[in-house]
């Protein structure tokens, strides 16, 4: 039997008789190399209107154990299925120190690689592990990395979107209470005729991430007005507030690509900190015409789920924040590997974390922009409008204030579950429901990709 085998299967005991454990094993180290995975777990729940999805990985240890954010929310019974009966077998009994090899070997199980749903199952799985390595060493995560690269990670956070005034108080407020970046929605008040629509005028709900309006039958997008509004937006952010604050725009790949590039040179005079998904990825190589044409700082990676996507932006230059959603590339393993390739080319990293990831996934990307020397900035508005409910829920759920997440030194990720309270929140018929943005379409009816 290999090293690596006797290190993975044998007890400390076995190890030290066979002559191979190390000179001044410590009692953390010995507790690791006994330890096996007893039972995982996917957990969905919805407090908020929002399928989250919790993997907890129980240990052979009392009281030990992991979590993780499998959380996609469109297909989280998918997602549940494939940790819940299949995943679940082949982990039993494995040490839940051995983290690469699982993760590989986990990667490599369902043969075909880098879909979503397997690659949120796996980043559920992937993260409770090293919770549980942290707890053993009885360090938080981001120090397992190898420490901290900052006091505290800036975060940016969402200003009012009802209309421009609103906004421009909104930003106001926010800088009195020291927060510096901030993501621009349009408002919610533009004339009908800015945005032409079938049916009512009626402004939808999801109208500060998508700018669309809504009628009976699904949300009316046209691009070119959109295009103007947000270039209103940011004249009239600039010319009230001025330069002191950063802020960033999500176009949510909804331009035509030629459109996208006259885009990028027109926000340039606004000077924001980054502009994303401005392409789909289908259309990443229009990202080499703005580089040519634009320096407008450009940030990409929401729906990769292939580092084939992906990497040829970062080594090419091509864009200046990754913003994948990690638990979409498979957890903290990969995304970290992904940081220091992306610190390599000078790229910056600003995970996404909208409200469809789980606490435990904001948490998770906390310890790696703590540990991460190129981080740009977290996506964090979420956590400031968390309820007393997901506070109980997830106790030491981070929470950002004057601009910052602070860590809170415990061990692991530094979050805990509460399941008997998560399952008073069902799923229930919700998982099965097809979401709205999958029916936003051109004023002609054409169907219009988020």
């Amino acid at each position: 039997m290999s090293t690596f085998n006797q290190r993975r299967f044998l007890g400390a005991a076995a190890l030290a008789a066979a002559g191979t454990a190390a000179a001044g094993q410590g009692e953390n180290t010995g507790r690791a190399n006994e330890l096996k995975i007893r039972d995982v777990r996917a957990i969905i729940t919805r407090p908020l209107g929002l399928h989250w999805i919790v993997v907890k990985v129980e240990t052979n240890e009392p009281g030990l154990y992991g979590l993780g954010c499998s959380t996609f929310s469109y297909q989280p019974v998918a997602v549940a299925s494939v940790v819940n009966d299949y995943l679940k077998e082949f982990l039993v009994g494995k040490n839940p120190a051995d983290i690469e090899d699982i993760w590989q070997s986990c990667y490599a199980s369902s043969y075909w690689r880098n879909g979503p749903v397997m690659n949120n199952a796996l980043s559920g799985l992937d993260q409770a592990l090293w919770d549980i390595k942290g707890k053993v060493a009885g360090m938080p995560v981001y120090d397992l990395f190898g420490g901290r690269a900052r006091d505290a990670v800036p975060v940016y956070v969402v200003p009012s979107s009802r209309s421009l005034k609103a906004t421009e108080d909104s930003i106001r407020e926010l800088r009195a209470q020291s927060y510096y970046y901030m993501k621009l929605a349009l408002p919610r008040d533009v004339p009908k005729e800015c945005s032409p629509a079938i049916g009512t005028s009626k402004i939808a709900l999801h109208n500060s991430k998508l700018g669309v309006q809504e009628h009976d039958e699904g949300s009316i997008y046209e691009p070119r007005p959109y295009f103007r509004r947000v270039l209103d937006l940011f004249e009239h952010v600039r010319s009230t507030i001025g330069r002191e604050v950063e802020l960033v725009y999500d176009v949510h790949e909804r331009l035509p690509p030629i459109d996208g590039v006259g885009f990028a040179k027109d926000v340039e005079q606004y000077k924001p900190y980054f502009i994303e998904d401005l392409f789909a990825p289908e259309d990443n190589e229009y990202f080499r015409m703005v580089r040519q044409q634009s320096s407008t700082p450009m940030a990409m990676g929401e729906l990769y789920n292939n580092p084939h996507e992906f990497i040829p932006l970062i080594k090419d230059r091509l864009i200046d924040f990754i913003r994948v959603h990690i638990s979409q590339i498979g957890g903290l393993t990969p995304a970290r590997k992904l940081a220091i390739l992306c610190e390599t080319f000078g790229v910056r990293t600003a995970w996404h974390g909208p409200g469809d990831v789980s606490p435990v996934g904001h948490a998770a990307h906390m310890h790696l922009n703590m540990n991460a020397w190129n981080l740009g900035v977290q996506e964090a508005d979420p956590l400031r409008h968390m309820p007393d409910l997901v506070k109980e829920m997830f106790p030491g759920i981070p929470v950002p204030s004057e601009g910052y997440l602070r860590p809170n030194g415990l061990p692991g990720l530094g979050i805990d579950f509460d399941e008997k309270l998560a399952a008073k929140y069902p799923v229930g018929d919700f998982a099965h429901h097809v979401p709205k943005f999958a029916n936003v379409r051109r004023a002609d009816g054409t169907i219009q990709r988020p």
